[in-house]
């Protein structure tokens, strides 16, 4: 069987690698030529766990390959999958003109049935403005060439991918026919047969499935948030309510661990792009555009409590922080709340010194050499007036407190992932700040 996969950002380069490593030939297609010629050598754009072996075993298997040439993936393609990005434009909207580019490109050049699939985050009514943009380039040519549209959301954890992909949850597809639909379960038999559950639904409801899931998720975690910043004024202990709460087998454990926020490529757009939907059929979504808020208001807590500590005097202070990404595992800086701080603490007059041990190279795209960048954790802490947790690397989870209390000019610590204990801090002689959890000061 063969497919193509047009964009090779995080989803589409997952997708492509992981179907080749159930045996299907994948093409991978991106207008990037620098791109695709580093891929061909093994050499990712993105760092996500086991991908990079991936993808030089099945390129040296001739399963997987790489092209700018969209026109030559779709000979003898079943299926193309659309996988290029869909930012936000500045009213919270989905961006969808790469994607029907693509749609375009595809109407142009195919010359057999064909499923052409979005992958890419999208909204709904996205997959009819698919199917006529292909049509429309079919029409032009003068030719009757058959084709489905189906939509396939991809539910990938920035870190975790390669399993996400290969041992899904769940495999969701929206289909108009059943010759889609028996294609679709042709290219997804592999899972099939481990007992993973595919899910076939209406497009509109496939392409709903995604935001709400994530927007679900997002809900969750600023729920939390909230509870938490409750707790610090009551008295109460977050870690406990969380434990007391997530032992109800209707709320479950996961996505109610407090923080400093969420980030990344998808919570903060797909939030967006949903109420913004919601909000261009005349529905107001009330909870997320709560949850958004309560989301960016968290993003500030940890730098409220710094400034509390130094009673608003941070110019000339130094700040060392752990971690930069929005969350372990990945060097995605979209929407990272360790930026929110960064820029409220340059903003006071104080000096930043970070350490993270994939994000550095991003963050520099992001804000340059606004801040110092260390060659490891304790040279960050070396001298800082306050050493702040933003990112929760497992390197970070056990602190060696002789180390720190010898090189910090203050022994002060600000948790914005809670992974430290008060009583240890205490008994250390640390000043300990975290989230939802009262306060250790010495």
């Amino acid at each position: 069987m063969k497919i193509s996969v047009v964009g090779t950002g995080y989803v589409g380069l997952v997708t492509g690698t992981c179907f080749a490593e159930t045996g299907v030939t994948v093409t991978c297609v991106d207008i990037d030529k620098n791109k695709i010629d580093n891929l061909k050598k093994g050499i990712i754009p993105i760092f996500e766990p086991g991908l990079e072996t991936l993808v030089r075993k099945n390129v040296e298997k001739e399963r997987l390959f790489f092209t700018t040439n969209l026109k030559e993936s779709l000979d003898e393609a079943e299926t193309v999958f659309i996988a290029v990005g869909t930012p936000p434009d500045e009213d919270g909207s989905a961006d969808l003109k790469h994607v029907i580019a693509v749609a375009r490109e595809v109407g142009q050049h195919m010359t057999q049935y064909l499923v052409v699939t979005t992958k890419s985050t999208v909204p709904i009514g996205t997959a009819k403005k698919v199917k006529a943009a292909v049509q429309e380039e079919l029409d032009k040519r003068g030719v009757k060439i058959p084709f489905d549209v189906a939509s396939n959301p991809e539910f990938l954890k920035e870190g975790a991918a390669i399993d996400d992909f290969l041992k899904p949850d769940r495999i969701v597809i929206g289909t108009e026919s059943e010759e889609a639909e028996k294609l679709m379960k042709k290219l997804y038999k592999p899972f099939l047969l481990n007992g993973h559950p595919i899910i076939f639904m209406d497009i509109p409801s496939a392409e709903l499935t995604k935001y709400t899931a994530n927007a679900m998720l997002a809900t969750r975690i600023s729920f939390m948030n909230d509870i938490a910043n409750l707790c610090e004024i009551v008295g109460a202990d977050v870690n406990m309510v969380r434990k007391g709460i997530g032992s109800d087998t209707r709320i479950g454990s996961k996505f109610i661990y407090p923080g400093a926020g969420y980030g990344g490529s998808c919570f903060p757009k797909d939030v967006k792009a949903l109420i913004k939907t919601a909000d261009e059929h005349k529905y107001n979504l009330k909870v997320l555009k709560a949850v958004e808020s309560v989301n960016d208001r968290q993003k500030e807590i940890i730098f409220d409590k710094i400034n509390s500590h130094f009673k608003g005097h941070l110019k000339g202070r130094r700040i060392a922080i752990w971690g930069l990404s929005f969350k372990p595992n990945t060097d995605d800086m979209r929407e990272a709340p360790s930026l929110v701080v960064i820029s409220k603490l340059l903003e006071a007059g104080a000096t930043v010194k970070a350490y993270d041990p994939v994000a550095m190279d991003e963050t520099k795209h992001k804000i340059g050499n606004s801040i110092i960048y260390a060659t490891d954790p304790h040279d960050a802490a070396l001298d800082a007036d306050a050493l702040v947790l933003m990112t929760e690397w497992q390197e970070f989870r056990v602190l060696n407190y002789k180390i720190l209390a010898k090189i910090l000019k203050s022994k002060v610590i600000f948790d914005g992932r809670n992974i430290y204990e008060p009583n240890e801090m205490l008994e250390e002689g640390f000043t300990y700040y975290s989230i939802g959890r009262k306060a250790i000061n010495l």
